[in-house]
């Protein structure tokens, strides 16, 4: 017997070091960011994602730069395929069929999305694009797009009042206030820290299918905001598809001018769910440069200090 009990934990030993052995010999997660066209700084907001993910060691990332405003979409089409998650970057011209389709049936098959910033401004007539996003706003939405959605007395506000979708105040630093501390892109991390000076997403509708909702902050009406608790990081079920979506970071002038995307927050939580996104899990450590509640901390390098 004693000998038998020697020999399964041997054989749990040896199961354990290839599971090591394996996750460390994994290479790093395979992604692509999708962009070219915003009413945003793209041409800067992409290389500051692009660094961010790739300097954690965990992403490689290609690029889709669709074709400029007004020119010819019909060879924009992403193999998606290859892809374990995909970033979006992009508020332009609508996508044609073919790409509409591969990208929903990526998502419908269990791909991973990230939505980040302005990305929830396109293709506002896109149904099954607004159901993956879960909220969006501008590019005409109202009421006929879904109700506001807010937070109010500990739980989630569909207000179906007319009006238009998508505002937001002057620009800020804010506290970001934690809604689902279990959650893997969440743990470990503080209930609340100052996000670095960035737009206030508001007055954002949609179809409002939120799985998750990770952070809310409020809108003060003195800055020209809501005077809501506004949903600004959440994810959503889309087919067997994880979908996270981030309302943070407004792009500056230049990659060394960019307070919103130099966040250490901000990059945590773009690192930490598109990891999620890819994978359902988060191995990232809370790293020692995290925001507080009082202090805003800046990476203007785009890299963790404790990357090695």
């Amino acid at each position: 017997m004693n000998i038998l009990k020697a020999t399964v934990k041997a054989i749990a030993a040896t199961l354990a070091c290839v599971a090591i052995l394996c996750s460390c010999a994994r290479g790093p997660i395979k992604g692509v960011i999708i962009t070219g066209q915003n009413n945003h700084n793209w041409p800067v907001s992409h290389q500051a994602l692009r660094l961010t993910l790739e300097n954690s060691g965990l992403f490689e990332m290609d690029l889709a730069v669709s074709p400029a405003a007004g020119e010819d979409m019909s060879g924009f089409l992403v193999d998606f395929s290859q892809y374990e998650v995909v970033v979006l970057d992009y508020n332009g011209d609508s996508w044609l069929e073919p790409m509409r389709e591969a990208f929903l049936e990526y998502v419908r098959s269990g791909g991973g999305v990230v939505v980040y910033h302005a990305a929830d401004n396109a293709f506002s007539g896109w149904e099954e694009y607004n159901k993956i996003i879960a909220l969006g706003g501008w590019e005409g939405r109202n009421e006929n797009s879904g109700p506001y959605v807010y937070w109010k007395d500990g739980g989630l506000v569909k207000d179906t009042t007319p009006g238009p979708g998508g505002s937001h105040g002057a620009q800020h630093e804010y506290v970001m206030n934690s809604r689902r501390a279990d959650h893997p892109v969440l743990k470990g991390l503080p209930e609340k820290w100052k996000h670095a000076k960035d737009e206030l997403y508001d007055r954002m509708r949609g179809p409002g299918d939120i799985k998750d909702l990770l952070y809310t902050a409020y809108s003060p009406t003195e800055k020209g905001g809501s005077g809501r608790e506004e949903p600004l990081v959440f994810t959503v079920d889309y087919g067997k598809g994880r979908v996270f979506h981030i309302m943070l970071g407004h792009c500056g002038e230049t990659l060394e001018n960019n307070p919103a995307m130099q966040c250490a927050g901000f990059q945590e939580l773009l690192l930490r769910g598109t990891e999620w996104c890819a994978t359902g899990k988060v191995t990232r450590k809370v790293p020692a440069d995290f925001p507080t509640e009082t202090e805003v901390s800046l990476r203007k390098d785009y890299q963790a200090p404790d990357v090695k």
